[in-house]
């Protein structure tokens, strides 16, 4: 737990910095794109296009590499002479899964194209190189399904309920439903229990981030026929999913049509008050407990966090207390849970003396922080500009028994980001990799913009490989980042390069991106390039299909 003395020391020093300059965390804000459209018809060519130039330095900026840092970066043994790419692959020391990647990493047509280029590779498949090059691909279709087949064909090996799972994921997420429900059919003919609740509930929270309320709660009703029981934990993913996908609405519907048929529980109940609270109308949420008690089920810590966060959200912290307090009458205690959710809010509001002090009421409860607590503390210790004391937290973390995750480790990088403190938010990235702590896409988000924003395209181009190697496949929200940080720093090339890329795994860009390249593209009286985009784009949004 937390030194007394430097929870202390915290709460002296709020007052005396009151009006110091707020550091605002920048993590990368995206949700995910269209990704219907399919990769351009283009014949099969890992190469650039001709109207792309391959990047030369231009200054000793995009060439600087921090001294204390330049042994890891060279560590990883870059090959300075390749074009920046989310693509790079080392010659040295090749894995298994690096040989299947540099095939994968050309451009294809279609994922029988990929069979076609897997045959004879010699390389031996197993259950660990499938699941290391499916999350490598993840976010890029046409070479992950065509690897999937590939493999699955091979001697000696079969996908496991796992691996078919995660495929479901990548088709669902690149909303090709059909495809994904004959594989689906494909695991059901297999007749080993492939087809499980993991895979519906894939395949329900797919449907519904795509927009597809009423397809996913058909699967719902159609999973008896592939062997998975509409029992209450079922119902509960189904609904914990409506809401999520914001269509409490939906969750409602659905609570009404199996209430009498499927055993309710009290996780159903606090998914409808959650539901509700999400979206402001607490007079639902309050009719939902009322029912909840009717049905023989007490109201308990998640029920009352509900009304908690959404008193937080509009920062009605006098609502908030008095909650607290029926908790309290009531005997039921707070969780960090709720506590990090009160602090948060109270930081947030800029109310940082406040947010110290729930630490103080935790302790009373004998309730101890754990790491999002502490991820959350180092947010707003950083965001008002306690950059001292976030990192001493930081530091702290281990000694009282807490090890950083990702999420704390996301926390501090973006804030060094936001400071623009280059070397701290690296040493930062190598500490990860020190820690065995997998970084993830909202990890390298900062650091890429960091990199565009200060011209460093050598480290650019080693945290892409970084990236790569860690199987982190880019996404639409980094890829947008990377377009707009390039034309920003006057890398037009570069971008152009990346928003090719970014069309080839079918991924549709924002409107607002494309603009903005197109405008640079006008204004730089470069008519050839513009033109080349546009029609890549056009072809992008015709194709529907492999």
């Amino acid at each position: 737990m937390l030194p007394k003395h430097n929870i202390l020391k915290l709460l002296s020093q709020s007052h005396l910095q009151k009006h110091a300059k707020i550091y605002y965390l920048c993590y990368l804000s995206c949700n995910p794109l269209c990704t219907t459209a399919e990769s351009p018809s283009s014949t099969e060519s890992p190469s650039l296009p001709s109207w792309i130039k391959f990047f030369d330095s231009q200054s000793p900026d995009e060439d600087f590499v921090i001294p204390s840092l330049a042994g890891w970066v060279e560590s990883h043994r870059l090959n300075e002479k390749s074009r920046i790419s989310s693509r790079v692959l080392s010659e040295n020391h090749e894995t298994d899964v690096d040989k299947i990647s540099k095939i994968l990493s050309k451009q294809y047509q279609s994922p029988d194209k990929v069979v076609e280029a897997l045959k004879g590779c010699g390389v031996s498949v197993s259950n660990s190189l499938v699941e290391q090059t499916l999350r490598r691909f993840s976010n890029d279709l046409t070479p992950a399904f065509g690897f999937f087949t590939w493999a699955k064909t091979q001697t000696g090996y079969m996908h496991t309920p796992e691996m078919y799972n995660t495929m479901v994921d990548v088709l669902g997420k690149s909303k090709k439903f059909c495809l994904m429900w004959e594989l689906v059919k494909e695991m059901d003919e297999l007749n080993n229990g492939y087809v499980s609740l993991a895979t519906m509930s894939t395949i329900m929270r797919r449907l519904v981030r795509g927009g597809r309320y009423d397809d996913a709660v058909e699967a719902f009703r159609g999973m008896k026929k592939y062997g998975v029981e509409k029992d209450t934990r079922a119902l509960s993913v189904l609904m914990d999913t409506l809401v999520k996908g914001n269509s409490v609405e939906h969750a409602y519907k659905v609570f009404l049509e199996f209430k009498d048929c499927i055993p309710l529980s009290s996780q159903i109940f606090n998914i409808l008050i959650h539901g509700w609270c999400k979206t402001r109308k607490v007079d639902d949420a309050q009719k939902a407990m009322k029912e909840m008690f009717q049905q023989g089920f007490s109201p308990d810590v998640v029920s009352y966090t509900c009304f908690i966060e959404h008193y937080c959200r509009e920062k009605d912290f006098r609502k908030v207390d008095d909650t607290l307090k029926e908790m309290q009458e009531k005997g039921c205690k707070p969780s960090v849970i709720t506590y990090t959710i009160v602090m948060h809010a109270l930081g947030k509001a800029k109310q940082i003396n406040e947010a110290l002090k729930v630490y103080e009421k935790m302790k009373s409860d004998d309730c101890l922080p754990d790491t999002s607590f502490y991820s959350s503390l180092i947010f707003i210790l950083s965001k008002a500009g306690r950059v001292k004391d976030a990192n001493e937290i930081f530091e702290d973390m281990k000694k009282q028994g807490v090890v950083p995750n990702v999420l704390t480790y996301n926390t501090m990088i973006s804030s060094a980001c936001a400071r623009s403190e280059e070397e701290n938010a690296l040493k930062l990235l190598q500490k990860m990799e020190e820690d065995l702590c997998k970084p993830d896409c909202e990890t390298y988000a900062p650091l890429l913009k960091m990199c565009c924003r200060k011209k460093r395209m050598k480290v650019l181009n080693f945290l892409l490989t970084h990236m790569f190697k860690n199987d982190v496949s880019m996404d639409a929200g980094t890829y947008a980042s990377l377009v707009r940080g390039l034309i920003e720093s006057g890398k037009l090339e570069l971008a152009c390069s990346f928003f090719e890329e970014m069309i080839s795994k079918g991924i549709v860009p924002y409107h607002s991106t494309y603009k903005m390249l197109e405008e640079k593209l006008e204004k730089k009286r470069l008519g050839n390039a513009k033109e080349r985009i546009n029609k890549l784009l056009a072809h992008a949004k015709e194709q529907k299909t492999f």
